[in-house]
């Protein structure tokens, strides 16, 4: 190994505000670690939180099973935090995972075997799941998980993610393995122009990843996702996701940046047209109308029950989906504008075929 020769592992968390997860999450981290026997360091980089994280991590480094260390940092997005802790990793192999994330206790020695048996994949991406305990708005993404991915989630297997099959399974850098090199040169490649905290911290990372070797999604590298508690952060993060996915997807393909730009104006569109006709005196069409773009909105949940997404996820969805519109167009809007010269950019990375 690079750094220490020692270490099997170099774990890079990055966290803001996340002073209430790190305690179960570094757990979680311990008794993975315990179960691999394996060397391991954490390096849990706080971007510029005004909470207690740097307490609760200095506590949690006395009993953990390797070392544990928190660097600080000025609040500058995930991206720059996972950056930071790369920079600093010592092991060849680092596996990033987000604060909120809690891995199975076999899943360490689990992916370290798995690595070891077949060393072919440039990156390991986790089986992460929903908390099916958390309160219901945090469930509303499994419908769109379900809807997109459903083929995998059915029958969750070894799959490889290439660029052919990029869009065809979830994905993610909420629990990650890479070679530390190969993550170096995917966050070069993938590094920001602008502000870092409204450019995709994952997508473009990991469709570099599968270009360069590919990437094998693995059931027994299992984890857990502990989604956002309350509507607020709800909407927040819907907002955010809205400019992440334009960052993501804008001049990977004609079609792709296409339908970004119409799913921008068609609430505008949609809206626009409704005032029209009830301003003509057309209500029975306008009522018609109405009803299609109803219809549009639970379309989502045919494929999804199909694919037996969880009947709490479906009723998050019913509940929450009017508030989650807003925010997300919003944030589409904001991120054309800001993304905007990547629709012209050909050097863009396609991944799979639209």
């Amino acid at each position: 190994m690079s750094g220490s020769g020692e270490r099997a592992l170099s774990v890079v968390i990055p966290s803001y505000n996340s002073a209430p997860w790190l305690p179960s999450t570094i757990d979680a981290l311990a008794e993975a670690v315990r179960v691999a026997g394996a060397a391991v360091e954490v390096i849990v980089v706080d971007d510029g939180s005004d909470d207690d994280s740097d307490a609760v991590v200095r506590r949690l480094a006395t009993t953990f099973p390797g070392d544990l260390q928190i660097v600080r940092q000025e609040n500058s997005g995930r991206f720059l935090a996972r950056w930071s802790g790369i920079e600093r990793a010592s092991a060849d192999l680092v596996l990033l995972l987000d604060s909120r994330v809690i891995l199975a206790p076999d899943a360490l020695s689990y992916l370290l075997s798995a690595v070891a048996a077949d060393p072919a994949p440039a990156g390991w991406n986790g089986h992460v799941h929903t908390d099916p305990t958390s309160p219901l708005v945090g469930r509303f993404w499994e419908v769109p998980t379900f809807v997109f991915w459903g083929r995998y989630l059915r029958d969750p297997r070894p799959y490889d993610l290439t660029p052919e099959t990029f869009d065809s399974a979830p994905k993610g850098t909420g629990a990650f393995l890479a070679r530390t090199e190969t993550l170096r040169e995917a966050f070069l490649q993938a590094w920001p122009e602008g502000d870092a905290k409204l450019i995709s911290d994952d997508t473009k990372i990991l469709r570099w990843v599968a270009e360069h070797g590919g990437i094998r999604l693995d059931p027994g590298f299992s984890a857990t996702y502990r989604p956002r508690t309350t509507v607020r952060g709800f909407v927040q993060h819907s907002f955010d996701r809205g400019t992440l996915f334009v960052d993501s997807y804008a001049g990977t393909s004609l079609l792709r940046s296409i339908v970004l730009l119409v799913a921008a104006a068609a609430p505008i569109v949609a809206l626009a047209l409704l005032v029209w006709l009830t301003a003509i005196g057309a209500g029975l069409v306008a009522l018609g109308v109405a009803a299609v773009l109803v219809l549009g909105l639970l379309a989502p949940l045919v494929p999804a029950a199909i694919n037996r997404c969880p009947g709490r996820a479906v009723l998050a969805y019913l509940t929450y989906v009017l508030v989650f519109l807003v925010p997300f167009w919003s944030g589409l809007v904001r991120g054309i504008v800001i993304h905007r010269s990547a629709f012209s950019d050909r050097t863009r990375s396609a991944g799979s075929p639209a």
